[in-house]
């Protein structure tokens, strides 16, 4: 062998210090679990009484008492078209700021603060528009599959008006 030709190390694959990872808050509507930019995350509160409020959308579970501020709470299993299910002490509701509302989102349960490589995005499968509408992305994780959820088009799309509080 010829001197300095030994000094080359082979290339790794471990090279991923500068590599972006999102930091996403998992959570499961049904059997899919999900995943939301933490940025975009105010609290997680555990369930509580619901006020309905008249004529409001079916997806509207109704709106809470949030330390004095009235906030519209949305059923992701009702927006995802999944029937409703009894809530149990796993059940919460996700608080986020969303066009400078805060609206709260029912999710079955609520399980940990993932990172995930940006470069582990994929696209949204191309399937019926109604099922991808909502996901901005499928992430994979240790052979686990999350969905990206984007609560903007989410939201703008099923119902803008929906996230107007009722006045107090």
């Amino acid at each position: 062998m010829q001197a300095g030709s030994e000094a080359k190390a082979p290339p790794t694959t471990t090279s991923h210090v500068h590599q972006e990872l999102l930091q996403l808050v998992g959570f499961r509507v049904g059997s899919e679990e999900f995943g939301l930019d933490i940025l975009r995350v105010q609290e997680i509160i555990r369930l509580q009484e619901l006020t309905r409020v008249p004529n409001s959308p079916d997806f509207m579970a109704g709106v809470a008492n949030l330390r004095g501020r009235v906030i519209p709470v949305v059923s992701l299993r009702k927006c995802f078209g999944l029937a409703d299910c009894d809530h149990d002490k796993k059940t919460r509701i996700v608080v986020v700021e969303l066009n400078g509302n805060v609206i709260g989102f029912i999710v079955d349960s609520v399980s940990e603060v993932l990172r995930i490589p940006a470069d582990s995005i994929e696209p949204p499968p191309r399937l019926a528009k109604v099922e991808r509408e909502y996901v901005s992305g499928v992430g994979n994780l240790n052979d686990r599959l999350l969905i990206l959820l984007d609560v903007d088009r989410l939201m703008t799309q099923s119902a803008p008006e929906a996230l107007q509080a009722p006045a107090s």
